[in-house]
């Protein structure tokens, strides 16, 4: 797990060790899986909505995820932009950004990404499951004390 650059992930795994070892798992490092949902108000056509969807490992990526072999993930995106795209019977008109100008969606697409997961790492809990299996949220005061040791937060 990286934030801001910062290895946090490496940080925390002495802290998280001896409990993590002390406790047998029935998962394998790299299995989980991400759905990602993109939604804009933009008017794309499908295969601009194909290319935004395909940023969304990039944000995942900048975290440190890379998609290993028991990963499952589904990236898709819409738009709402076009209510009225969809006729069965008559001629109808949409709207489109030219491509040109898709950089920026781009951008944003894998900045969100990386924000969403942050957040939701930040929001999570520690919680049992199954058989004693037990999934870690992460320790603020140690996550925030990475930050300060490599100057991204004051």
């Amino acid at each position: 797990m990286t934030i801001a650059g910062v290895p946090v992930g490496k940080e925390l795994i002495d802290t998280m060790n001896s409990e993590i070892n002390a406790r047998s798992s029935y998962t394998q490092e790299g299995n989980g899986s991400s759905v990602v949902v993109v939604a804009t108000d933009v008017p794309l056509l499908p295969h601009q909505l194909k290319g935004i969807a395909s940023r969304v490992s990039i944000g995942n990526g900048v975290v440190g995820g890379y998609g290993n072999n028991g990963s499952g993930d589904i990236f898709i995106a819409f738009s709402t932009a076009n209510p009225m795209a969809f006729q069965r019977e008559n001629l109808t008109k949409v709207d489109e950004l030219p491509n040109d100008l898709m950089n920026l969606l781009f951008e944003a697409a894998a900045q969100s990404v990386e924000e969403s997961i942050i957040n939701a790492m930040i929001a999570a809990e520690t919680m049992e499951g199954v058989n004693g299996n037990k999934v870690y949220g992460f320790p603020h005061n140690l996550v925030t004390d990475g930050l300060r040791k490599y100057n991204k937060i004051l």
